[in-house]
């Protein structure tokens, strides 16, 4: 049988192509909420992105400004919803700055040990995550039972698991239970075992160090010209935290270090994170040594400070007190403040502006996730359409702090 002839035509050879065209998200389960990203592809590679963060309708900003002070704190826990004690403290400490208020020593050690925990059930949830839209499920519900038992301690300080409206205009709504210490010395070793369990799993991994190592690549300059911040920031090599480079509360008593990535890939923004993990475990056993077991965690200022309970039942004063601080709200000095914390994913600003009333007349969240998702084509564009996951996984898009 002869052989069949193959040779074509040059011009045969030259067939006419066309990129694709293809959404990905909102409902992909890692777009995690309504992110889209309008992708043009040549093949599997991705030639052009257009990144939408999508609505999720809430006017956080313009509802924070039809109520009093004091009745942000719900909203602001809708901010970061997997940290939202850190978006509790950043708020507060943004009026008391407008107040010209210090909280007393306690509740900073206590506003102190309680963002950290919150740090890191942001940073477990994260990692675990990004781990299962590789397909490693097995760490992800580790790094979930993990989370499970610093929301225990939440809760019990709290009341609530994840949104816990706690902090207060001047405080904290209640002092650390009587156990708070021993709770949180109990949990985390078990918790750092678990961790420990899961890295195990996945750094040993062939296939999840591919997915992640050389994807997503950002160099500190570009990071620093998009505005980044955070564990995202600090992969890429820049020595930039809210808490050393601008000390709040009594981060400049305690002893931590921040880990820096080299190559500001997937890989490095991963393990970024567990490494802060270990910073707030080591910054946890610092404050639950130099917290006082005893003292207010409140000022004792009736202008901010709601009264004791039994004294509204008891005193017409107090009644008083408390009516006007919930019907009118705490009557903040005219003028604007930028107040900035190191929240989950970075820094946390709030600017705010008070014309003197009980109820703000503007509300202005800067939060991390909004820059660092707007760097997202830069990074998967060139790449392949597999990489999206990974890298968009290791930013931690936030929906309700990204759209605010």
């Amino acid at each position: 049988m002869e052989p069949i002839d193959l040779d074509l035509e040059e011009g045969e050879l030259e067939l006419p192509s066309e990129p694709m065209h293809l959404n990905l998200g909102p409902s992909h389960p890692a777009m995690h909420g309504t992110v889209r990203i309008v992708l043009e592809l040549s093949g599997e590679t991705i030639v052009k992105s257009d990144v939408q963060i999508g609505y999720l309708h809430r006017g956080f900003e313009k509802m924070c400004e039809r109520g009093t002070w004091a009745q942000v704190f719900p909203y602001a826990d809708r901010l970061n919803y997997v940290s939202p004690m850190l978006n509790n403290v950043g708020y507060a400490l943004a009026v008391e700055k407008l107040c010209e208020i210090e909280v007393p020593e306690r509740c900073q050690w206590y506003r102190m040990a309680l963002g950290e925990l919150a740090r890191i059930s942001d940073h477990l949830t994260c990692t675990g995550a990004m781990a299962m839209e590789l397909g490693a499920f097995t760490p992800f519900l580790w790094y979930i039972k993990a989370r499970e038992m610093v929301w225990d301690i939440l809760e019990e300080e709290t009341g609530a698991r994840l949104t816990h409206s706690f902090g207060r205009i001047g405080g904290m709504a209640s002092p650390p239970t009587p156990a708070f210490k021993q709770m949180v010395r109990e949990t985390l070793p078990a918790m750092m075992k678990l961790i420990e369990e899961g890295e195990g799993m996945l750094l040993k991994n062939r296939i999840f160090l591919d997915r992640l190592e050389g994807v997503g690549n950002i160099s500190g300059a570009d990071a620093i010209a998009l505005s980044w911040s955070g564990p995202c920031l600090r992969a890429s090599g820049v020595p930039y935290d809210v808490r050393k480079s601008h000390p709040y509360l009594k981060y400049d008593e305690v002893e931590f270090d921040m880990p820096l990535g080299k190559n500001g890939d997937s890989l490095d923004r991963f393990l970024i994170r567990l490494q802060e993990i270990r910073q707030s475990v080591r910054i946890l056993m610092q404050v639950l040594e130099r917290m006082p077991d005893d003292g207010p965690v409140n000022v004792a200022d009736p202008r901010v400070m709601l009264p004791p309970k039994g004294e509204v039942y008891t005193t017409i004063e107090a009644t008083i007190q408390h009516f006007k601080l919930v019907m009118e709200g705490a009557k903040v000095p005219r003028g604007e403040v930028y107040s900035y914390t190191e929240g989950g994913n970075g820094e946390l600003g709030f600017y705010l502006i008070s014309d003197g009333t009980g109820t703000p007349w503007r509300v202005r969240i800067r939060p991390p996730c909004f820059a660092i998702t707007g760097g997202l084509s830069k990074l998967i564009n060139g790449a392949m359409l597999s990489d999206i996951v990974p890298t968009f996984g290791s930013l931690n898009m936030i929906g309700g702090e990204c759209d605010h």
